[in-house]
C-alpha cells in the first residue's frame, strides 16, 4: 500500500500550527471573541495551503496548467521568455480562493532558473508581468520542446517559493513551487502549438490541458 499523504503544503505548517495554537490558549483564557477569531484564521490557512492530489493526464505532447486559477490573457509575447522569441504566453490568474501549489506543465530538465525582484501591483494587471517579483523556470523537454513557467508574486503574495533546482529532472504534474496568497504565473509556449484553452477560462494545475505539442 502506497503511504497516505497529508493533503496540506508544507510552507503552510508552521502558520497552521501557530494559529491553532493561538485559538487553544485564547479559549483557555475564556477569550471566547479571540478563540473565534484564531480558528477562522486557522481554518482559512489550512484551506488556503491545500494540496490536493491530480490525475495527471498521460497523452504525450500535452502542456499542462502550472496553476489553478482563470486564464486573463492569450498573447504573442516574449517580453519573459527564457527560451527566446515565437513563443505565446498564456497568463494565469490564482486569487487567495485557489490552489497555490505549482506543478510542472511538462516533462523535462531544468535549464534555467531566473529570479528577479520587484514591485507587487496587483497580478492581474499587465504591470505586474513587467515590475512583480518573479521567479522563471526554463523546462526542456527530452525532445527539445522547451517551456518557460514564470512565478509571478502579485498584491497580497509576498513569498514565492521554488523547490526545483537547476538540473533537477521533472515529472509532468509533479510540485516545483507555490505562492503565498494571491498571485499570477505566465507560460510561454512555442507558437507552433495547438493551444487548446481560451481567456477566461479556468485551470487546474497538474490536469487541464494548455496546449498539444505539433507531431
Amino acid at each position: 500500500m502506497l503511504p497516505q499523504r497529508i493533503p496540506v503544503a508544507r510552507e503552510g505548517v508552521p502558520f497552521i500550527l501557530i494559529s491553532a495554537l493561538a485559538a487553544v490558549i485564547f479559549a483557555l483564557l475564556n477569550w471566547e471573541i479571540s478563540a473565534v477569531t484564531a480558528l477562522a484564521v486557522t481554518a482559512f490557512v489550512l484551506y488556503f495551503f491545500r494540496d490536493p492530489e491530480r490525475i495527471v493526464p498521460c497523452e504525450p505532447g500535452l502542456v499542462l496548467s502550472p496553476a489553478d486559477g482563470r486564464i486573463i490573457e492569450i498573447a504573442d509575447s516574449s517580453d519573459a521568455s527564457l527560451q527566446g522569441d515565437s513563443v505565446r504566453r498564456i497568463s494565469i490568474f490564482m486569487n487567495v480562493f485557489n490552489v497555490h501549489v505549482n506543478r510542472a506543465p511538462i516533462s523535462g530538465t531544468v535549464e534555467q532558473i531566473s529570479y528577479s525582484s520587484g514591485s507587487f501591483f496587483p497580478a492581474d494587471k499587465k504591470k505586474a508581468m513587467l515590475k512583480n517579483e518573479q521567479n522563471a523556470l526554463l523546462l526542456k523537454g527530452g525532445d527539445g520542446f522547451q517551456v518557460t513557467v514564470i512565478q509571478i508574486a502579485g498584491l497580497v503574495a509576498r513569498r514565492i517559493v521554488c523547490w526545483a533546482e537547476t538540473g533537477d529532472n521533472i515529472r509532468q504534474g509533479r510540485r516545483f513551487g507555490m505562492i503565498r496568497f494571491g498571485s499570477r504565473l505566465d507560460v510561454y509556449i512555442p507558437d507552433d502549438a495547438e493551444i487548446l484553452v481560451h481567456k477566461g477560462q479556468k485551470v487546474q494545475a497538474g490536469q487541464s490541458v494548455l496546449a498539444r505539442t505539433v507531431q
